[in-house]
């Protein structure tokens, strides 16, 4: 096992997770953020992209390991609960740009 002491939207989380352990696992696993979405298990989609250090990367070829002492950002940290919409978040409303929705979290992290 393998601690990890990584700051996800803005809130510091530790854990010991594998040393095999990809981000979005411990993502979705360890902290229940469920924006961040696997969905080709082959890094083409995005579906997976969060923000590592203000820089757009793929959770799914991301190891946990890598983002220790690091900060991430996810879809659920763009805007807080109760404060506007993020811009971008915003004009994928205002322009449609949602399709089914299971991808649109990546987009708009990219």
């Amino acid at each position: 096992m393998a601690k990890v002491s990584i700051t996800v939207n803005g809130t510091a989380h530790q854990a010991n997770v594998e040393p095999r352990t990809l981000l979005v696992q411990f993502l979705r696993e360890h902290l229940r953020l469920t924006g961040t979405h696997v969905g080709c298990d082959t890094s083409q989609c995005g579906a997976c992209v969060v923000h590592l250090d203000g820089k757009a990367v793929k959770s799914c070829t991301t190891l946990a390991v890598m983002a220790d002492g690091r900060d991430v950002v996810t879809i659920e940290g763009l805007a807080a609960d109760d404060a506007p919409l993020h811009p971008m978040q915003a004009a994928f409303r205002e322009n449609h740009g949602l399709q089914c929705g299971f991808c649109t979290p990546g987009m708009i992290m990219t």
